[in-house]
C-alpha cells in the first residue's frame, strides 16, 4: 500500500466540519512517538530540500475548504505526516479559511475578485476544467515540476486529466479511489450470503449476485433496504467502465458516450433495483440518508450495502464502530463495486486526484508547493508509509483484510485501463446538470424513475449542446 493516509484528508470532513457562525472546535496538538518523528525527519532530510534552501520556510499558507485536513480535533485521530514534516522541518503553518460545501466556489470567486485570495483549496476532479477556465484556479507549472523525480510518477495522470494548453491546473500528490461497497460481515453472515470479499477474490462479485442479495434482503414493511448513501447510483454507473461524458485525450475535447451499451446495462440494473424498492426511499424521508449519517442502518442490519468513498468509515474507533459495527471484531469490510457480468471482466473503479488547486492570486504559492512536496514525500518514502499504516492499525483498528483491500482498490485506481474519472461540477453547471440526471435516472424515487431509453430521448440534445459549448470555451482559452 503506497498511500492510505491520503484519504484521511477527506475523512476529517466528517469530524471537523462546522457551519458558518458556529464555534470551531479547539485544535489538539497530536504528535508521533520520538522514534517515528526522528525517522520521518531523517528521511525528509535526504529526499526534501534543506530548510536554508527554501524561501517559504517559516511561512503560513491559507487553506480554503469546508474541512480542515491538517490539524487534529480529537485524541482519536491520526497525525497527518505530510503536515507534520511541513511544520516540524520547515516551521510552516496552515491557516484554515472555512467555507461551506454549497457556497465554496462562489465564496472563493468573491475572494479572488476582491484581491484577498487564499493560497490553495482541495484538488478535486470537480475543479477542472470549469474553474480553471473561469480563472479561479491558476496553473501550477511555475511551482511544481512534473519532470522532477519526486513528481515524475504523477506526470501522466496530471497530463491526461488536468491540463489545458500545456498547463497543469492541479498539484497531484497522488491518485486514489472513490466509491467502494461497504458492508457488515456479521449481517452478511446472518443472512447466509457469501462474503463479498470472498466473491471478489474468486472473481465472482458481479451485478447479478449483488442484485440477488439486494432483492432478497429488502423488506419495506420491516424498514429494511439493501442500499443507501448519496453515491450508489453514480457508483454503479461508473462500474460499467464508462462515463456519460469523457475527455478525449487525442482531441482535448469532451465527448458524449450516451450511446454506449455499458451505460444502458448499468442504468437497467439501477432501474430494477429501484422498482423492487431495494434503495432507501429518501423521497419519503425528507431527502435524507438513514439516520442522516453515512453508514446508517449497517450495524443494525437494516441496510446491507453502503456505496460511498471509503473516507466515510475512516475515523476514531468508538465513533465508527457505533455506526458500522464492531471494527475490532472485523465486522466492517469493503470491496470494489461489483462488475458487469456482461462486460469485459474488469472491476472498474472511480479514481480521484489527491492534492491541491492553487488559487489565482495566491499570496504564498511557494508555501503551497512546499506543503505539496511534503505530502508527495510521504507517499513515496517507505519510512512514512509504514508509520501511516501503523497509525490506522493502532488507532482506527483496521484489520489486515481491510488494509489489503485498500491496497487492492488503490492499485485499481492507479491502473489506467480500469480507472474512471468523472468531473462533476467541473463540466460546468449546465452540462453537469444533464450528466447528473442521466447518472441518477433511478435514484430511489420510484415515482420519477426512467429507463435509459427514456433518459436518452429526454436529454441527448442538451447533452450534445452543452458539450459543444464547453469545448468552444476551452478552444478560446487556448488562443
Amino acid at each position: 500500500m503506497k498511500r492510505l493516509i491520503c484519504i484521511l484528508l477527506a475523512a476529517i470532513l466528517i469530524i471537523s466540519l462546522v457551519g458558518c457562525g458556529k464555534q470551531k472546535r479547539q485544535i489538539i496538538k497530536l504528535t508521533l512517538s520520538t522514534e517515528d518523528s526522528e525517522a520521518i525527519l531523517a528521511a525528509a532530510g535526504i529526499r526534501l530540500p534543506d530548510v536554508a534552501e527554501v524561501a517559504a520556510a517559516g511561512t503560513t499558507v491559507k487553506w480554503f475548504a469546508w474541512y480542515d485536513g491538517f490539524h487534529n480535533y480529537d485524541e482519536g485521530e491520526v497525525v497527518n505526516t505530510g503536515f507534520f514534516t511541513f511544520t516540524e522541518k520547515y516551521g510552516c503553518e496552515v491557516e484554515w479559511i472555512e467555507c461551506t460545501w454549497g457556497d465554496r466556489f462562489n465564496d472563493l470567486a468573491k475572494l479572488v475578485l476582491s484581491s484577498t485570495a487564499p493560497d490553495f483549496s482541495p484538488g478535486n476532479s470537480e475543479t477542472f476544467p470549469n474553474y480553471a477556465i473561469k480563472g479561479i484556479f491558476a496553473p501550477v507549472d511555475d511551482y511544481i515540476d512534473y519532470d522532477d523525480p519526486l513528481w515524475a510518477n504523477m506526470k501522466g495522470f496530471a497530463d491526461k486529466y488536468f491540463s489545458i494548453g500545456g498547463k497543469h491546473y492541479m498539484i497531484c500528490t497522488d491518485s486514489s479511489f472513490g466509491n467502494v461497497c461497504a458492508y457488515n460481515r456479521r449481517v452478511v453472515d446472518e443472512w447466509g450470503y457469501d462474503d463479498p470479499a470472498t466473491l471478489f477474490a474468486n472473481d465472482e462479485w458481479t451485478w447479478d449476485i449483488f442484485y440477488q442479495m439486494c432483492v432478497d434482503f429488502t423488506d419495506g414493511d420491516e424498514n429494511r433496504y439493501a442500499i443507501d448513501s448519496w453515491a450508489y447510483s453514480v457508483a454503479l454507473m461508473r462500474s460499467s467502465g464508462a462515463t456519460i461524458v469523457n475527455l478525449d485525450h487525442d482531441t482535448n475535447k469532451f465527448v458524449s458516450n450516451i450511446d454506449d451499451p455499458r451505460l444502458e446495462r448499468a442504468a437497467s440494473l439501477l432501474y430494477d433495483l429501484t422498482k423492487n424498492e431495494c434503495c432507501y426511499p429518501k423521497w419519503k424521508n425528507g431527502n435524507k440518508i438513514r439516520n442522516d449519517v453515512n453508514g446508517g442502518g449497517i450495524k443494525e442490519g437494516l441496510c446491507l450495502f453502503w456505496l460511498s468513498p471509503s473516507f466515510v468509515f475512516t475515523g476514531p474507533l468508538e465513533e465508527m464502530s457505533a455506526i458500522w459495527g464492531d471494527i475490532e471484531a472485523g465486522e466492517l469490510m469493503f470491496v470494489p463495486v461489483p462488475r458487469d457480468p456482461n462486460g469485459d471482466g474488469n472491476y472498474y473503479i472511480e479514481t480521484t486526484p489527491v492534492g491541491y488547486c492553487l488559487v489565482q492570486g495566491a499570496p504564498n504559492p511557494e508555501g503551497v508547493a512546499l506543503l505539496a512536496a511534503c505530502d508527495r514525500f510521504k507517499i513515496v518514502d517507505p519510512t512514512v508509509i509504514s508509520i501511516d499504516r501503523r497509525q490506522l492499525e493502532e488507532k482506527y483498528k483496521w484489520s489486515k483484510e481491510m488494509l489489503e483491500m485498500w491496497d487492492t482498490c488503490y492499485e485499481l485506481a492507479n491502473n489506467s485501463d480500469v480507472a474512471i474519472i468523472g468531473y462533476g461540477e467541473g463540466y460546468g453547471t449546465k452540462l453537469n446538470s444533464i450528466v447528473d440526471r442521466l447518472d441518477n435516472l433511478a435514484h430511489g424515487d420510484i415515482r420519477d424513475t426512467l429507463t435509459w431509453a427514456q433518459g436518452k430521448e429526454k436529454y441527448t440534445d442538451n447533452l450534445t449542446f452543452y458539450c459543444d459549448e464547453l469545448n468552444a470555451t476551452i478552444s478560446e482559452m487556448g488562443k
